[in-house]
Parts: C-alpha cells; sequence; structure tokens
C-alpha cells in the first residue's frame, strides 16, 4: 500500500488495513491515516481466477472486518471520506482533481471488495447495519470492562478511546453531504460520479468502478431467497429520482465504446500525473492493449471484456436495471424503452432521453454477436418503436443481420439462449415488409463463413433463409425444441410473400427440408403403426425400457406435422406471390416432385398440396410440350420455359390462404427467463466475478 504496487501476499500485512479492519475507531477526519491508506496501487482482478485469488487473501482481513466494524463505525468513517472526495471531485477542475480521482477510486474499490464480501457471506439486513453502524463511545466501553481505570489500555489489542464530542464534529464536517440514510447518500454518489463526471483518461476507471459497484449491489438478488421488492437496496436503487439520466449515461458509455487507457490515472503524454513507479508495474493495471480492430479479434467476448469494459460493464447493468421489476413500476425499463434519436429534429417530448441512434446503431452492429448485445437489441427493437422504425430504415442492414447470422450458424459455439435469441430478433424484423423486400435486394459477395457449399453470389434474403434452415435441422439432431422451430418457421413465413430471385441452393434447400422433415414423419409414423400393433419383438431389455412411449411418439408426430405445414404454407406463399421471381424454386419443385406424394392423401395437408400440384402439373406440362418440339432440355432451356410460363401464370388459379403474418409477443412472466439468464451473463461475460457456490438466485449455467 502507500505508494507502492500493493501485492496480493502483502494485504494480510498491511499496517493500514490492519487498523481499519481491527478494534480502534478512524474518524473520518483523520487525514493522515486515510491519505496514507488510500494511495495505494493494485493488481486489479481480470478473471474468475484472479478474483478467487484477491478474495482468499482478502478473506481474514474480512472476517476482522465483519466482527469489529459493528463497534468501530470504520466503515462509514471509509463513506463518509468517500462522500467527501466525490463532493470536491464535481467542484474541482481537470488539473487539480488527478489525484482526489485516485484516491476516490481506491476507496470505492475497497468499499465494493467489502460489499461484495458481505452480501456473499451474509444477509442485506448485515450490510445495512455495517452502512449505517457508528463507534461505541468510551463511556460505553468503560461500562462493558474494556478498558482499565483511568482509560489505560489493558493490551495490545483494546480500542482506544473515542471523546463523543469529536465524532460529533466528525459528523458535522459531513452533514452537508447527507441527505437520508448512509446507504441513500452513498448510492445519490455513485450516480453522480457516473452522470455528471465525464469520461476522459485518468476518469475512466472511477466510472468503471461506480458501475462495478452498483452492479455488486444488486447481485444482492443473487445470494438471498428475499424477494427484490422486500429489499431495501433494491427499492431504494429502484425509487431513485435519476434513472433517465443514469440509463442515458450507461447507454452513452456503450455507444461510444471508449477504449479503456494505457495508465489508470494518468494522461498519456504532458502534463500527465505520474505516481513515481515503472511504466512496467503499470502494465498490470490496463485494461487496454494495443491490437487491431476488435472486429478482428479471434474472441471478441474476452477482446470487448478486456478492452472496453466501462462499455462492457454498463450494457451488463442496464440489462441488470431494465429485467428487474417487469412488472412493477421500473423507471430504468421505462426509461430504455423511451428514448429517441438525438439527430431526430421532430420534436418528442414524450422521449425520455436523446441519443445518437447512428452511433448506438453502429456499435451494436459491431458487437452484436456477443450474447448481452444480442439481448440488449433485442429489449430495443421490441419495446423501442423509435429504435425499430429507426433500424428498418437502414440501408445497410446486412451490417446488423450478416453477424446475427453468424451466431446462430456457429449454433454449437453459442448458448441455447444466445440462439434463441438471435431468432427472436430476425423474427422481430421479419414483421416488418420493407425489410422482407430489401433484404433480397442487398447483394452479397464471398461469404467465406459459409461452408456448406461455395457461393460467389447471393442475395441477404438468400444467406438468412439458408441459415434459419440450417439452424432447424441443427434443432432437429440436438435440441429438439419445439419453440425454436416454431420461431425459425414464423420467419421464414413473414418473409415468404416477399421472397424473389432465389439463389438455386436456397430453392433446393427449402424443399430439401420438407423432403427430410417428411422421411422422418414416414419413419415415426411407421414406428407408431407397429407399436400400436403390437409387432415389435422381444428385444433388449435395456433397448426397449429407453424407448419411447406411443404417447411420446404421438406428441412428435403432432409437433412434426405441425412443422410441415409451415413448410408447406411457406412454399405456397412464395408460389402465391412471388412466382414470376422465383423461377429455380419452380425448377426444384418440378425436379423433386416425388417427395410431396406421401402427402397428397393426408387429410392435414390436402388443401395446401394441392396447389403445389396445380403449379407443378401448369409447368410440367409445358415442358412436355417444349420438350416435344426439341428434344431433352438443359438446365438453361428448362428455366427459359419456366420464366416464360410465369409470365402467362396467374395466382387466381390457386386456392387463397391467409396471409402469413407471425408476430412475437413477449409470454407471460419474462423474468423467469430474463433474470437468471442476465446474470448468467454478469457472471461468464462481466469483469466482477462473483463466488457461483454462493449463488442462490441464478446459476452460471442454465439450459433452455
Amino acid at each position: 500500500m502507500g505508494m507502492n504496487v500493493s501485492r496480493h501476499d502483502d494485504l494480510g500485512e498491511n499496517e493500514y488495513l490492519k487498523r481499519f479492519v481491527g478494534k480502534e475507531h478512524i474518524p473520518a477526519y483523520n487525514d493522515e491515516f486515510w491519505n496514507s491508506f488510500l494511495q495505494y496501487h493494485i493488481n486489479l482482478p481480470t478473471n474468475s481466477q484472479e478474483q478467487l485469488s484477491l478474495d482468499s487473501r482478502l478473506e481474514t482481513l474480512c472476517q476482522s472486518f465483519i466482527s469489529h466494524n459493528l463497534s468501530t463505525g470504520n466503515f462509514g468513517s471509509l463513506i463518509n471520506v468517500y462522500l467527501v472526495k466525490v463532493s470536491e471531485l464535481l467542484a474541482l477542475s481537470d488539473a487539480e482533481s488527478t489525484v482526489h480521482i485516485w484516491q476516490a477510486f481506491n476507496a470505492l474499490f475497497i468499499i465494493r471488495c467489502l460489499i461484495k464480501y458481505m452480501i456473499e457471506t451474509g444477509s442485506e439486513y448485515q450490510l445495512l447495519q455495517h452502512f449505517e453502524a457508528l463507534p461505541i463511545q468510551e463511556s460505553q466501553r468503560q461500562t462493558d470492562g474494556t478498558t482499565q481505570a483511568g482509560g489505560s489500555s489493558s493490551g495490545a489489542d483494546v480500542a482506544v478511546s473515542i471523546d463523543p464530542k469529536v465524532i460529533a464534529d466528525s459528523k458535522a464536517a459531513v452533514a452537508k453531504l447527507v441527505d437520508g440514510t448512509k446507504f441513500e447518500t452513498f448510492l445519490e454518489a455513485l450516480v453522480n460520479i457516473i452522470v455528471v463526471i465525464p469520461v476522459k483518461e485518468f476518469t475512466y476507471h472511477l466510472h468503471l468502478e461506480a458501475v462495478n459497484c452498483l452492479i455488486v449491489l444488486l447481485s444482492v438478488s443473487q445470494f438471498s431467497q428475499q424477494r427484490t421488492d422486500k429489499s431495501t437496496i433494491f427499492k431504494t436503487i429502484y425509487k431513485c429520482q435519476h434513472a433517465n439520466t443514469l440509463m442515458s449515461a450507461l447507454l452513452h458509455f456503450l455507444s461510444r465504446m471508449t477504449q479503456a487507457p494505457s495508465t489508470m490515472f494518468g494522461f498519456g503524454s504532458g502534463g500527465s500525473f505520474v505516481f513515481g513507479i515503472a511504466e512496467s508495474l503499470w502494465s498490470i493495471l490496463t485494461f487496454a492493449r494495443k491490437q487491431p480492430d476488435i472486429l478482428s479479434a479471434p474472441d471478441l467476448p474476452s477482446a470487448f471484456k478486456d478492452h472496453y469494459p466501462l462499455a462492457n460493464q454498463s450494457l451488463l447493468l442496464m440489462l441488470i436495471l431494465s429485467n428487474h421489476y417487469t412488472t412493477k413500476d421500473n423507471p430504468y425499463r421505462a426509461s430504455l424503452f423511451g428514448c429517441s434519436d438525438s439527430q431526430d429534429s421532430s420534436k418528442d417530448d414524450a422521449a425520455t432521453f436523446k441519443i445518437d441512434f447512428s452511433s448506438l446503431y453502429n456499435t451494436l452492429c459491431r458487437i452484436v454477436t456477443i450474447d448481452q448485445a444480442t439481448l440488449l437489441l433485442y429489449l430495443l427493437l421490441h419495446r423501442n418503436q423509435r429504435f425499430y422504425k429507426y433500424v428498418m430504415a437502414q440501408q445497410n442492414l446486412q451490417q446488423l443481420v450478416i453477424p446475427i447470422l453468424q451466431t446462430l450458424y456457429n449454433a454449437p459455439d453459442s448458448t441455447s439462449h444466445h440462439i434463441y435469441m438471435s431468432l427472436i430478433v430476425l423474427l422481430i424484423l421479419s414483421e416488418d415488409d420493407n425489410f422482407n423486400k430489401s433484404v433480397h435486394q442487398i447483394i452479397l459477395k464471398n461469404i467465406t463463413w459459409y461452408t456448406e457449399r461455395s457461393i460467389s453470389e447471393i442475395s441477404l434474403g438468400g444467406l438468412l433463409i439458408l441459415v434459419v434452415i440450417r439452424t432447424i435441422q441443427y434443432n432437429m439432431l440436438k435440441m429438439r425444441d419445439k419453440y425454436l422451430h416454431t420461431n425459425c418457421l414464423a420467419a421464414l413465413a413473414n418473409m415468404s410473400g416477399q421472397f424473389r430471385s432465389l439463389h438455386p441452393y436456397v430453392a433446393q434447400r427449402l424443399v430439401s427440408l420438407f423432403e427430410t422433415l417428411a422421411k422422418k414423419h414416414a419413419r415415426l409414423d411407421q414406428q407408431l403403426k407397429q407399436s400400436v400393433n403390437g409387432e415389435a419383438a422381444v428385444v433388449d431389455v435395456a433397448v426397449s425400457l429407453s424407448a419411447p412411449s406411443s404417447d411420446d411418439m404421438l406428441q412428435d408426430l403432432s409437433v412434426l406435422e405441425e412443422v410441415l405445414r409451415m413448410v408447406l404454407e411457406i412454399l405456397n406463399s412464395c408460389l402465391s406471390h412471388q412466382l414470376v421471381y422465383c423461377p429455380n424454386l419452380v425448377y426444384t419443385l418440378l425436379y423433386k416432385r416425388s417427395v410431396f406424394e406421401a402427402f397428397r392423401s393426408h387429410s392435414a395437408f390436402q388443401d395446401i398440396i394441392q396447389n403445389i400440384d396445380m403449379v407443378v402439373g401448369f409447368f410440367s406440362s409445358r415442358l412436355v410440350r417444349v420438350q416435344d418440339q426439341r428434344g431433352e432440355l438443359g438446365v438453361n432451356e428448362v428455366l427459359e420455359v419456366i420464366s416464360k410460363g410465369a409470365s402467362q401464370w396467374s395466382s387466381d388459379r390457386l386456392r387463397k390462404f391467409p396471409d402469413l403474418k407471425f408476430k412475437y409477443v413477449e409470454e407471460d412472466a419474462p423474468e423467469e427467463f430474463f433474470i437468471p439468464y442476465v446474470w448468467s451473463l454478469v457472471c461468464k461475460a462481466g469483469c466482477v466475478h462473483f463466488s457461483s457456490e454462493s449463488i442462490k438466485g441464478v446459476t452460471t449455467e442454465i439450459n433452455c
């Protein structure tokens, strides 16, 4: 401590820490102690192992703190010192404030470590007790017999005498900062750091620590079975009068995505504040390193967390604040959903705050493959109509959609929740007809990450169809999630009336999807008939025990028939609205007409199969006539016949079905899904690492 870098091994022997957690009261006015105590540099934990190492070395000190603080009130003294530092920062210029920022950061880091320990090992009530604890007066100590007559010490560990008048004077010195309870005042100071002090190179880590401290305070919900509406901490945070300002600041931190400076509290050149330690030692404190653009990083989530920690933690804090209290008055949730574009000149008195949507959109495009960024995008698209309309008006939609498709394509590397939310985002986008039209007008070249087949050129819409079909097939093999099937097909159904210029491979994959499902249907139907007729021979006991029951097979068959019906409806919708623009789909249907044979007499598919048969029959007869005249036809000649025939085709011949329009609706009790999901992201992707063994409200691994 002092002016040296603190190594974790030295913490237990540090004289200032030992005094702070010991039996002696240290008043807030003891500038000599606090200035020395708060002039330190420490290796900040950047991963779970480092956090565990720090926690283990702080364990004994924290236990001593818990044992003594209710008598010494030293935590309250530290809080008061911190409040003074923050109040002074608000009035100081940049040139004057560097040391104050350094010391305010150090005070807040210690406070955060103690709060985290108390939350993980105790109760919220005990934590608040330590916030409000005052030192025991000397007269009370004498009554308890802890000092000898005359006030002389009976041993080295006996607390020093405390003069009540001095304590009163100390309280008076900070009275201007107090408005309500100590915790409320502390919370107000945290918010002031975030929303009032501008983010600069030497303030960056102070902002980061304030955000981290709020996350730690909110983690009380995960280490207790107490309902959040009964939590004093939650009630205090959610009645905050500055919700709009706080959410605005956090969203700006994300949108601007400022990279962490290479030093914690100094300018990079001229006039910087130097603490007198070697530059090599500073390197252990930095989150940022020289690197290429973040998009080129092989591990984007880690790169984002390491190089843009303030943006990352602000994003996680926004998700926490907006996903709790979803059925109650939540000012943070309302604030996020009510913000508007600062570049929009039209008057909007209903907006909660303004932010540059262009900057926010570009940032989300850069990081949307990160789980927590996808979740924020979902919230904004689903709940903020202003942002949704802004996104729908963009000409560069591929910048947003392609990374989402990459997430789905690399499904084995993603959580089931991330896959699910990526699909929901696509479904919400597909609710807009202009989106469904424009994706087929955006032509992409050389999509190298799509390795199923080399495609030199394809529309964004075509690529979207390919990836969604692949996701359906992956789900059939691995996840077997009915809702995932439904959302995939709902997105394709919304788009189907606007399918245009489908690549030959896209048309093949659409029909092949039906073919694959049809084969599975035939196998399942056969198994069910054998089961009902009792035809199964005597087999190995283990196999028979693991075999699905008739009820299970019936349920699977019912789900499969729903999926088959939706695929047929998607094909029919395209033929009804866009046949003239999709010759490759007609070609594929002609080539694969036999796959529909088994369903012509099936009551669940008869009506819609008739439409497909009518299209196939019309173009088949034209091809026969041309072949009679010219002989065998090549692919290009067949497509030419189809194109000419399409100009004479009338969709009035087809049976009319309702337009396919699906709208995403959030299920009841969204907290049951989103709160565990958000906290799993905090544990997995955050800069603050929690003791997962103690978590009661969520596990770090969530299965869909």
